[in-house]
Protein backbone atom coordinates (compact mmCIF):
# COMPACT_ATOMS: atom_id res chain seq x y z
CA UNK A 1 0.00 0.00 0.00
CA UNK A 2 1.75 3.56 -0.77
CA UNK A 3 2.12 5.39 2.38
CA UNK A 4 2.83 9.14 2.92
CA UNK A 5 6.18 10.16 4.55
CA UNK A 6 5.78 13.41 6.50
CA UNK A 7 7.12 14.87 9.67
CA UNK A 8 5.67 14.20 12.87
CA UNK A 9 4.28 17.68 12.95
CA UNK A 10 2.87 16.94 9.58
CA UNK A 11 1.56 13.79 10.63
CA UNK A 12 -0.27 15.24 13.52
CA UNK A 13 -1.71 18.06 11.48
CA UNK A 14 -3.40 15.93 8.97
CA UNK A 15 -4.81 13.88 11.65
CA UNK A 16 -6.43 17.40 13.40
CA UNK A 17 -7.86 18.19 10.12
CA UNK A 18 -9.04 14.15 9.93
CA UNK A 19 -10.16 14.69 12.83
CA UNK A 20 -12.43 17.53 12.27
CA UNK A 21 -13.60 16.13 8.88
CA UNK A 22 -14.78 13.34 10.59
CA UNK A 23 -16.72 15.50 13.30
CA UNK A 24 -18.27 17.16 10.80
CA UNK A 25 -19.56 13.92 8.66
CA UNK A 26 -20.59 12.62 12.45
CA UNK A 27 -22.62 16.20 13.20
CA UNK A 28 -24.14 16.08 9.66
CA UNK A 29 -24.92 12.82 8.01
CA UNK A 30 -22.55 10.72 9.90
CA UNK A 31 -19.95 8.66 8.36
CA UNK A 32 -16.99 10.53 10.07
CA UNK A 33 -15.04 6.89 9.73
CA UNK A 34 -14.62 6.71 6.63
CA UNK A 35 -12.66 9.92 6.62
CA UNK A 36 -10.26 8.92 9.83
CA UNK A 37 -10.24 5.52 8.98
CA UNK A 38 -8.50 5.77 5.22
CA UNK A 39 -6.47 9.06 6.11
CA UNK A 40 -4.64 6.74 9.28
CA UNK A 41 -4.34 3.94 6.08
CA UNK A 42 -2.52 6.38 4.11
CA UNK A 43 0.05 7.21 6.85
CA UNK A 44 1.19 3.91 6.74
CA UNK A 45 -0.95 2.84 10.16
CA UNK A 46 -2.16 -1.08 10.09
CA UNK A 47 -5.60 -1.57 9.24
CA UNK A 48 -6.26 -2.76 12.78
CA UNK A 49 -4.72 -0.30 14.45
CA UNK A 50 -6.13 2.16 12.34
CA UNK A 51 -9.23 1.00 12.87
CA UNK A 52 -9.29 0.91 17.02
CA UNK A 53 -7.75 4.29 16.85
CA UNK A 54 -10.45 5.93 14.73
CA UNK A 55 -12.74 4.62 17.35
CA UNK A 56 -11.41 5.93 20.17
CA UNK A 57 -10.79 9.34 18.35
CA UNK A 58 -14.05 9.84 17.20
CA UNK A 59 -16.11 9.66 20.55
CA UNK A 60 -15.72 13.47 20.71
CA UNK A 61 -18.04 14.04 18.14
CA UNK A 62 -21.35 12.46 19.57
CA UNK A 63 -21.23 15.13 22.10
CA UNK A 64 -22.28 18.12 19.90
CA UNK A 65 -24.66 15.81 18.06
CA UNK A 66 -26.55 14.70 21.59
CA UNK A 67 -26.44 18.18 22.73
CA UNK A 68 -27.96 19.17 19.53
CA UNK A 69 -31.15 16.76 19.77
CA UNK A 70 -31.10 17.16 23.63
CA UNK A 71 -34.96 18.56 22.82
CA UNK A 72 -35.62 15.48 20.70
CA UNK A 73 -34.35 13.28 23.79
CA UNK A 74 -36.86 14.80 26.07
CA UNK A 75 -38.39 12.18 27.83
CA UNK A 76 -36.44 9.49 26.20
CA UNK A 77 -34.65 8.62 29.34
CA UNK A 78 -36.13 5.11 30.87
CA UNK A 79 -35.73 4.04 26.60
CA UNK A 80 -32.27 5.02 26.47
CA UNK A 81 -31.68 3.27 30.16
CA UNK A 82 -33.42 0.62 28.60
CA UNK A 83 -31.14 -0.10 25.82
CA UNK A 84 -27.36 0.73 27.50
CA UNK A 85 -27.10 -3.10 28.29
CA UNK A 86 -27.80 -3.74 24.87
CA UNK A 87 -24.97 -1.51 23.69
CA UNK A 88 -22.53 -2.50 26.15
CA UNK A 89 -22.78 -6.57 25.63
CA UNK A 90 -22.92 -6.13 21.71
CA UNK A 91 -19.84 -3.58 21.91
CA UNK A 92 -18.03 -5.99 24.21
CA UNK A 93 -18.56 -8.31 21.78
CA UNK A 94 -18.07 -7.01 18.91
CA UNK A 95 -14.43 -5.78 20.45
CA UNK A 96 -13.61 -9.73 21.68
CA UNK A 97 -14.09 -10.57 18.32
CA UNK A 98 -11.47 -8.09 16.62
CA UNK A 99 -9.11 -8.33 19.04
CA UNK A 100 -9.22 -12.04 19.58
CA UNK A 101 -9.01 -13.14 15.95
CA UNK A 102 -5.65 -13.06 13.93
CA UNK A 103 -4.82 -9.64 12.47
CA UNK A 104 -5.05 -11.40 9.02
CA UNK A 105 -8.95 -12.35 9.87
CA UNK A 106 -9.70 -8.48 10.20
CA UNK A 107 -7.64 -7.58 7.60
CA UNK A 108 -9.93 -10.15 5.06
CA UNK A 109 -12.86 -8.95 5.81
CA UNK A 110 -12.56 -5.32 6.33
CA UNK A 111 -12.63 -4.32 2.11
CA UNK A 112 -16.20 -5.69 3.04
CA UNK A 113 -17.29 -4.56 5.97
CA UNK A 114 -16.01 -1.18 4.61
CA UNK A 115 -17.67 -1.53 0.78
CA UNK A 116 -20.42 -2.41 2.52
CA UNK A 117 -20.64 0.73 4.71
CA UNK A 118 -20.73 2.52 1.88
CA UNK A 119 -22.99 1.23 0.04
CA UNK A 120 -25.30 1.42 3.17
CA UNK A 121 -24.46 4.79 3.53
CA UNK A 122 -25.20 6.11 0.07
CA UNK A 123 -28.63 4.35 0.11
CA UNK A 124 -29.27 5.99 3.98
CA UNK A 125 -31.57 9.00 2.75
CA UNK A 126 -33.89 6.74 0.58
CA UNK A 127 -33.70 4.03 3.77
CA UNK A 128 -34.59 6.48 5.91
CA UNK A 129 -37.13 7.95 4.48
CA UNK A 130 -38.64 5.01 3.40
CA UNK A 131 -38.53 4.21 7.13
CA UNK A 132 -39.79 7.38 8.27
CA UNK A 133 -43.19 6.17 6.31
CA UNK A 134 -43.46 3.24 9.26
CA UNK A 135 -45.47 3.83 12.33
CA UNK A 136 -45.65 0.97 14.42
CA UNK A 137 -47.89 0.48 16.72
CA UNK A 138 -48.29 -0.46 20.72
CA UNK A 139 -45.49 -1.47 23.07
CA UNK A 140 -44.47 -4.57 20.64
CA UNK A 141 -40.67 -5.46 19.15
CA UNK A 142 -39.64 -4.49 22.41
CA UNK A 143 -37.12 -7.69 21.99
CA UNK A 144 -36.53 -7.26 18.40
CA UNK A 145 -35.55 -3.71 18.89
CA UNK A 146 -32.96 -4.92 22.04
CA UNK A 147 -31.97 -7.81 19.44
CA UNK A 148 -31.57 -5.43 16.95
CA UNK A 149 -29.41 -2.88 19.02
CA UNK A 150 -27.28 -5.80 20.44
CA UNK A 151 -26.37 -6.81 16.87
CA UNK A 152 -26.03 -3.35 15.83
CA UNK A 153 -23.51 -3.04 19.36
CA UNK A 154 -21.59 -5.85 18.05
CA UNK A 155 -20.88 -4.51 14.59
CA UNK A 156 -19.91 -1.53 16.10
CA UNK A 157 -17.29 -2.87 18.10
CA UNK A 158 -15.60 -4.64 15.35
CA UNK A 159 -15.83 -1.83 13.03
CA UNK A 160 -18.47 0.69 13.01
CA UNK A 161 -18.85 2.54 9.36
CA UNK A 162 -22.58 2.91 8.90
CA UNK A 163 -23.26 2.11 12.18
CA UNK A 164 -25.85 4.87 12.68
CA UNK A 165 -28.12 3.95 9.67
CA UNK A 166 -28.04 0.29 11.05
CA UNK A 167 -28.85 2.07 14.36
CA UNK A 168 -32.12 3.95 12.76
CA UNK A 169 -32.77 1.33 10.67
CA UNK A 170 -33.67 -0.91 13.89
CA UNK A 171 -35.09 2.01 15.48
CA UNK A 172 -37.41 3.12 13.16
CA UNK A 173 -39.15 -0.59 12.47
CA UNK A 174 -39.26 -0.68 16.06
CA UNK A 175 -40.18 2.67 17.84
CA UNK A 176 -43.15 5.46 16.67
CA UNK A 177 -41.18 8.09 16.86
CA UNK A 178 -40.39 10.72 14.40
CA UNK A 179 -37.29 10.80 12.20
CA UNK A 180 -35.42 13.52 14.11
CA UNK A 181 -36.35 12.00 17.17
CA UNK A 182 -34.59 8.62 16.15
CA UNK A 183 -31.37 10.72 14.76
CA UNK A 184 -30.90 11.79 18.48
CA UNK A 185 -31.03 8.59 19.88
CA UNK A 186 -29.10 6.92 17.78
CA UNK A 187 -26.17 9.51 18.25
CA UNK A 188 -26.37 8.68 22.12
CA UNK A 189 -26.43 4.96 21.12
CA UNK A 190 -23.52 4.97 19.14
CA UNK A 191 -21.71 7.35 20.98
CA UNK A 192 -22.45 4.68 23.62
CA UNK A 193 -21.16 2.11 21.34
CA UNK A 194 -17.84 3.74 20.81
CA UNK A 195 -17.44 4.53 24.67
CA UNK A 196 -17.51 1.12 25.44
CA UNK A 197 -15.04 0.25 22.90
CA UNK A 198 -12.85 2.66 23.32
CA UNK A 199 -12.61 1.79 27.06
CA UNK A 200 -11.52 -1.91 25.68
CA UNK A 201 -9.37 -0.52 23.44
CA UNK A 202 -7.49 1.60 25.83
CA UNK A 203 -7.10 -1.35 28.02
CA UNK A 204 -5.80 -3.94 25.29
CA UNK A 205 -3.64 -1.06 23.70
CA UNK A 206 -4.01 -1.12 19.12
CA UNK A 207 -3.39 2.35 19.15
CA UNK A 208 -1.52 5.35 18.19
CA UNK A 209 -1.85 7.53 20.89
CA UNK A 210 -0.55 10.30 19.39
CA UNK A 211 -3.49 10.16 16.45
CA UNK A 212 -6.18 9.21 19.03
CA UNK A 213 -5.09 12.75 20.56
CA UNK A 214 -5.35 14.66 17.45
CA UNK A 215 -8.46 12.81 16.58
CA UNK A 216 -10.12 13.87 19.18
CA UNK A 217 -9.34 17.14 19.87
CA UNK A 218 -10.40 17.63 15.73
CA UNK A 219 -13.95 15.13 16.35
CA UNK A 220 -14.51 17.43 19.49
CA UNK A 221 -14.96 20.49 17.22
CA UNK A 222 -16.25 19.04 14.04
CA UNK A 223 -19.14 17.49 15.61
CA UNK A 224 -19.94 21.27 17.33
CA UNK A 225 -19.61 22.86 14.20
CA UNK A 226 -21.05 19.35 11.96
CA UNK A 227 -24.45 20.23 14.44
CA UNK A 228 -24.76 23.72 14.16
CA UNK A 229 -24.26 23.19 9.64
CA UNK A 230 -27.05 20.52 9.60
CA UNK A 231 -29.76 23.17 9.82
CA UNK A 232 -28.52 25.16 7.35
CA UNK A 233 -27.05 23.11 4.56
CA UNK A 234 -27.77 20.04 2.65
CA UNK A 235 -25.43 17.38 3.45
CA UNK A 236 -24.91 16.24 -0.28
CA UNK A 237 -21.73 17.44 -0.95
CA UNK A 238 -20.46 15.93 2.53
CA UNK A 239 -21.95 12.72 1.80
CA UNK A 240 -20.22 12.38 -1.67
CA UNK A 241 -16.90 13.05 0.02
CA UNK A 242 -17.46 10.05 2.35
CA UNK A 243 -18.83 7.70 -0.46
CA UNK A 244 -15.81 8.45 -2.78
CA UNK A 245 -13.46 7.99 0.61
CA UNK A 246 -15.45 4.86 1.20
CA UNK A 247 -14.97 3.01 -2.00
CA UNK A 248 -11.48 4.01 -2.81
CA UNK A 249 -10.40 2.85 0.54
CA UNK A 250 -12.27 -0.90 -0.40
CA UNK A 251 -10.51 -0.79 -3.40
CA UNK A 252 -6.84 0.34 -2.02
CA UNK A 253 -7.51 -2.51 0.46
CA UNK A 254 -8.51 -5.06 -1.85
CA UNK A 255 -5.30 -3.87 -3.67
Amino acid sequence: MWTLVLTPQLRCVIELVAGVGAGIANGIAGGGTFIAFPTLLSLGIPALVANTTTTVGVVPSYVGGIRGFRTDLRGHRDLILSLVPSCVLGALVGCGLLLFFPPGAFRAVVPWLVLGGTVLFAFAPRISARLATLHPSGRGHWWGLRIGIALCAVYGGYFGAGLGIMLLAVMAVSLPFELRELQGLRNVLAGLTALTSSVVFLVRGHLVGSAVAAIMVGTLLGGAVGTMMLQRMTPRTVRFVIIALGLGTTVRLLV
